[in-house]
């Protein structure tokens, strides 16, 4: 086998790295503290006019499952389910947002994704399985066989589906957002724990009607036995299926663009695997009355255990992207030798942050984490642009970080330097003094 054949596919060459002035210079841009990088767009695809499109959206589709699920809960068991519902949530996206702290995506990406599975997704899959389900028993004449089927078949691939959506809505129209594994693995998470959440109310709530209906109450109700199995056993379940599509998504992002077959067969594959987790999960009684701890043991808890490692794992691959990446920069002049050992570490960039708040205060602190996203942001787009998937207004992003950069260079390079150091990043540590006699306030 020749050694061409050994390579996965070819890259593009690393492009070239900008001269590192002593000032930068945007004669075109009249504000250049506050410039944005911002590419043409026509009316229609706005920013303004998109947000409030999917606002608009998203609240209509809120007010239409608020309204289903109290009239199949009523008022009662809907506060009820909502309350019990949303224990995990907190949880859930405080575990998926520490997973995205190298280079943590926007808000805005995350509340859409949530509100996506919590409304949208949510009201997809109650209408769409309850026609399928109906047409079944009508075809059929077996409404146990049509729940059998619309349990195990319809509901796994109408919700992966549905959940999908989110993931290929931020993947296409917030591709700057969407670098890799971890994003999608992040985003993912986030629409399932919204569908997750609103599906967590139904169950809850009808439990706790039918408890009030047949007089059942304490550990032996039908509530306490919903909120063990769904809250307390199997809250990652939906992340869990979900956030296999993810995973394709970002391998996708990480795909050349050239090789469009494989950019569009991962995330079908990702899809694929999460409806079929899915239906395992949903089928696991017809294994018998100890099929649903059978799957659970052997199939769920593994497999949470090992998109786990796959998570974590993708996470120090970003650090070590950074760590390959900004060298480059730092050898143009635009970093200090020690910068990017400090940027690869997420101990040395919360201690840099930590000190400059203690010293300098809030201001230089949030300048100091400014200055650590911006260079994140560095990093993926030259490690995209070497794996050919940055697009063609690679330049000017380059150009606008690189900007943002030197505006905080004064105040983060005396944080990062010491913390390099202080962490033993760097060989010889200073005293304490070298970054408190520094301030850069100072007049």
């Amino acid at each position: 086998m020749s050694d061409r054949s050994r390579q996965p596919y070819p890259t593009a060459p690393h492009p070239a790295i900008p001269a590192c002035d002593e000032q930068l210079l945007f004669d075109a841009v009249p504000e250049p503290a506050r410039w944005r990088y911002k590419p043409r767009r026509a009316f229609w695809r706005s920013a303004a006019v998109r947000a409030w499109t999917v606002i608009t959206l998203l609240a209509l589709c809120g007010l239409v499952i608020l309204a289903l699920v109290r009239e199949q809960t009523g008022t009662e068991g809907f506060l009820v389910g909502l309350a019990l519902a949303l224990l995990p949530v907190p949880l859930l996206m405080a575990a998926f947002r520490w997973l995205d702290r190298v280079e943590p995506g926007p808000w805005r990406n995350l509340l859409f994704a949530f509100a996506w599975g919590a409304c949208a997704a949510a009201l997809i899959a109650i209408i769409a399985n309850s026609f399928a389900t109906q047409w079944i028993a009508t075809a059929t004449a077996d409404p146990t066989s049509a729940d059998t089927i619309g349990a195990t078949i319809i509901a796994p691939v109408v919700e992966e589906t549905a959940k999908a959506a989110s993931v290929l809505l931020i993947f296409l129209f917030r591709r700057k957002d969407f670098t890799g594994v971890v994003d999608g693995v992040v985003v993912a998470g986030f629409t399932a724990t919204g569908f997750a959440f609103t599906e967590n109310v139904l169950y809850l709530g009808n439990a706790f009607l039918e408890d009030q209906e047949f007089g059942r109450s304490g550990f032996s109700s039908g509530t306490a036995a919903t909120f063990v199995v769904r809250i307390v056993m199997s809250p990652f379940a939906h992340p869990l299926f979900t956030v296999l599509t993810g995973i394709g998504f970002g391998a996708a992002a990480l795909t050349a663009r050239r090789r469009k077959l494989h950019r569009a067969g991962l995330p079908l594959l990702g899809l694929t695997l999460a409806i079929g987790m899915h239906a395992l999960w949903n089928g696991s009684a017809v294994f018998g009355p100890w099929g649903f701890y059978l799957v659970y043991g052997a199939v769920m808890v593994p497999a949470f255990a090992l998109l786990t490692w796959l998570a974590v794992w993708s996470r120090q691959r970003e650090l070590r992207t950074i760590a390959s990446q900004l060298p480059a920069y730092a050898a143009a002049g635009w970093l200090s030798p020690v910068e990017p050992l400090a940027l690869s570490s997420m101990r040395a960039r919360t201690l840099a942050r930590d000190t400059a708040a203690r010293i300098h205060g809030s201001a230089a602190a949030r300048a100091v984490s400014e200055y650590e996203t911006f260079a994140t942001s560095l990093a993926f787009l030259r490690y995209q642009a070497h794996r050919g998937t940055a697009g063609p207004d690679f330049i000017a992003r380059e150009q606008e970080l690189l900007h943002h950069l030197w505006q905080r260079k004064h105040v983060a390079t005396p944080a990062l330097t010491y913390a390099a150091r202080a962490t033993g990043r760097a060989r010889i540590p200073p005293p304490h003094r070298d970054y408190e006699d520094y301030n850069p306030y100072r007049h």
